[in-house]
Order: structure tokens, then sequence, then C-alpha cells
């Protein structure tokens, strides 16, 4: 009514009200009436915005790479950015010209000048394994680009959500890593069974090791058991030599003792033959008779019979008839039974 007017903006929405070109209210959040005919309202937005990203791009070895992500912005300095676009609102409450709306795209190609310098000079795989470090690299060329900077933004975060191939591509690089894979496998194969195969080698290895210390004791053992036999068999030797020494020494003794005992058993007979022979020369020189006589002393009446029996026997020719009587058997018979 009468072209005064009310306005009552949102605590993220930043207010300026010209009169004659020149600011005469501002601030965040306003509320206040205004006169229309002579007044030209700007409200600058001060919330984050999330605006979504994709574009294609160019590696350095010129494969083509779609780029997906997002970047989180703010204005941070509504003055500035008032200078730069129009953000004044028409007689209806809008915006009068496109710029709030071009102002995200703005910043978008901006991401993507950042971000083809960097594509540009990565080749491919290193492109598709970038992610935080591309992300990094990109957000601080933001913060330092002039042009960002001039508008009175604040980029928030960045984010780059998917970095992918064309799909010829895509397969290619997929048939390269399977290979890759399958090649890594078989590599993990080769290793196990190459483990294996010295696994094996080190048990052939110790247990050659253990038959060569086995039979090493074994030939210690026999060399032992030689060598006590061959101390046994000397001891042995010792033994019978000592006891031959000694039954030759028993022999010489013997030998001596024979000697001995022949000398003496010499002797003796000599001296019994020397007694016979004196005896015989006395008995030579004497009557028979005499002698006859000295050895009927001593003798037994059977013996003397038996010497009267051989004196007749021997003058048997002078005796014509011989009668011995019953009384002279019966002595006799008595006689040599008694004996």
């Amino acid at each position: 009514m009468f072209g005064l007017r009310f306005i009552k903006a949102q605590p993220t929405d930043y207010v300026i009200q010209f009169r004659n070109g020149r600011p005469l209210r501002e601030g965040a959040g306003l509320s206040m009436f205004y006169f229309a005919p002579t007044s030209s309202l700007v409200v600058i937005p001060t919330a984050s915005v999330n605006e979504p990203f994709m574009f294609e791009e160019v590696t350095a070895d010129y494969q083509d790479v779609t780029i997906q992500g997002q970047v989180t912005y703010r204005i941070a300095d509504p003055r500035r950015t008032a200078a730069l676009l129009n953000f004044a609102l028409n007689a209806k409450g809008r915006y009068a010209s496109d710029d709030p709306e071009k102002l995200s795209q703005r910043l978008i190609n901006q991401v993507q000048v950042a971000m083809r310098a960097k594509i540009q000079a990565t080749p491919l795989k290193d492109v598709l394994g970038a992610g935080e470090g591309l992300v990094a690299e990109v957000r601080t060329n933001l913060q330092e680009a002039q042009t960002v900077a001039a508008l009175g933004l604040e980029v928030l975060g960045l984010s780059v959500l998917a970095i992918k191939p064309k799909p010829e591509t895509a397969r290619a690089l997929e048939a390269e890593a399977r290979e890759a894979l399958l090649r890594r496998a078989d590599e993990a194969i080769y290793a196990r069974r190459n483990a294996a195969v010295e696994q094996e080698r080190a048990i052939k290895e110790n247990e050659l090791n253990t038959e060569v210390a086995v039979e090493n004791k074994k030939r210690q053992i026999k060399e032992a058991q030689m060598d006590a036999d061959r101390a046994l068999r000397e001891r042995r030797r010792q033994i019978e030599q000592e006891e031959i020494t000694g039954k030759i020494s028993l022999e010489e003794r013997n030998g001596e003792l024979v000697g001995l005992a022949t000398a003496n058993a010499r002797q003796e007979a000599d001296a019994k033959a020397y007694g016979i022979d004196a005896m015989m020369k006395a008995f030579a020189a004497s009557d028979a008779k005499v002698l006859q006589a000295l050895a009927s002393v001593g003798m037994q009446p059977g013996q003397l019979l038996a010497l009267a029996f051989r004196d007749l026997a021997d003058n048997a020719a002078k005796i014509g008839q011989l009668n011995v009587s019953p009384d002279l058997l019966r002595e006799i018979m008595g006689a040599k039974g008694a004996k």
C-alpha cells in the first residue's frame, strides 16, 4: 500500500537495503519495512550449499574418464558477492537476474579447471587410484584461486565419489587386473609348492643327517666293541703267555726235580749194588752150608719144612723109598691152615 512493504529474512540470509545507490541497512536475518519505489533489496544466502558435479576429462595417456563428485561452499563475504553479482529482488520478491543460479556453476567450473590440470598430467591407473590425493590438491587450488576469493566464496568441502573410465577401457583394466591376480595366485601357488619342496628337502636332509648320525654312532659302537674285543684278546693272550711261562717254569722245575730224583735213584742203586757186591763177595768166600744155616735163621716152621722137602728132592736119586706118616701130614696141613 502506497509502496510500503515488509520483508522478513531468514537467519542465513544477508540483506542489504540500497537507496540512491548507497547501502542504507544491512545484516543477517533482518526484518523491516521499506519503501519500494526508492529502495533496492539485495538478499544473499550465506547457508552452505552442496553442488554435485560430473564431467569428463582426458588422462595423460589419452584415456577418457568420468569424474563424479560434490563441492560444498558458502558465501563468506556477502558484500563482495553483492558487488560482483546481482542478488537484487524484483517487485515480486524474486531474484531479478540469474546470477544466483550461475554462482554454483562458476565454482564447479573452477573445480573442473583444477581437476583438469591434475588429471591431464596423470596416467589412467594413477587417476583411478588418486582419490584423496586428488581431492586434497584440487581443494588447495580452489582455496588459492583468485576468482573464488573475488566472489567472496569459501569452499567447505570437496569429495570425489567416482572416477570411471570408458566401459571398454574398464573391461581391459579388469582383464589386466584379473590376469595380474591370476599371476599372483600362480606365484602364490608356486611359492607354496616351492616352500613345500623346501620343507620336504629339509625333512629329507634331517632324515639323512639322522641316518648319518646313527651310522656314525653305530660305527663308534662297533669300534668300541672292536677295541674291547682287542683288549680282551690282548688280555687273554697275556694270561695265556703267563700260563705258558708258568708251565715252562713248572716243567723246568719238574725237570730239575726229575734230574735230582734220577741222580738220587742212581746213587741209591749204586749204593745197593755196592752193598750186594760186597755181600756177594763175602758170601763167595763162605761155605754153602753155613749160608743155608744163616738163611734159615728166623724162618717159620713151614718154611723149614719146605727147605727139608727141597733137600729131599735134591737127593731123590739117593733115596730109594720115602714114607710120610699121617701124623706128619696132619701136622703139615695144620701148620699150613694156621698160616
